[in-house]
């Protein structure tokens, strides 16, 4: 059985497990908490950085999630679309997972680190620019969905998108003037794997240092 090491509140995680739960893929996750010092250890020692997710397959690691995400439709393929066959379709995902990592995901978690940093008292002139960051983003994304079409779900950029836009929504709230980014949101929250990766955080809500918004 596959082990994906990582925690249910972890937006990468969830990027991550959303492929496995979607293509069918029996897995079983390995709490990475205080909890399980020896799941802590192991990904101390198999990550450069020590970081999650990390997927165990045999006598394979597989670290960073749009890796692990490639590792499984490669080597695990089931019944969801994870890259698209068609070449120039399969760059385009590549590219919006990019920009769903690094300019929604990455902009959003520099913000909860602030939070983390300075709690209760995050400091403005951190937490404008990255408002302002997010508020980018969005607009760009918006503008994207306006003339092309995103690959099939559940794709990487399914994946990428969907831990990226629900915490990201909590941090700025994405506008009334990017209904089809709005849509977007709410089309992924319904998707079932989506789902399961939501209600399983639920009990960590409270971790989330801006403080999680009663709604979703």
């Amino acid at each position: 059985m596959l082990q994906l090491y990582g925690h249910p509140f972890s937006s990468y995680t969830w990027k991550a497990q959303i492929a496995l739960i979607a293509n069918g893929n029996e897995h079983r996750l390995r709490m990475l908490d205080p909890g399980h010092p020896d799941n802590l250890e192991f990904v101390a020692r198999v990550h450069p950085a020590g970081k999650f997710p990390v997927l165990e397959d045999g006598d394979r690691i597989i670290v960073e999630a749009t890796a692990i995400i490639e590792h499984i439709a490669l080597h695990h393929p089931g019944l969801a679309p994870l890259i698209p066959s068609d070449p120039a379709e399969a760059a385009t995902a590549r590219m919006l997972d990019r920009v769903f990592d690094n300019y929604v995901m990455g902009i959003m978690q520099a913000g909860v680190m602030e939070w983390i940093t300075h709690p209760g008292n995050p400091d403005p002139a951190v937490i404008e620019p990255i408002h302002a960051g997010l508020l980018r983003s969005y607009a760009w994304l918006e503008d994207w969905l306006g003339s092309n079409m995103l690959p099939q779900h559940v794709s990487l950029v399914t994946c990428a998108a969907a831990p990226s836009l629900f915490y990201a929504d909590w941090v700025v709230e994405i506008p009334a003037d990017c209904p089809r980014l709005r849509a977007l949101r709410a089309e992924l929250l319904a998707l079932d794997a989506v789902r399961q990766c939501v209600d399983a955080a639920r009990p960590y809500r409270k971790l989330f240092p801006p403080g999680a918004p009663d709604r979703d």
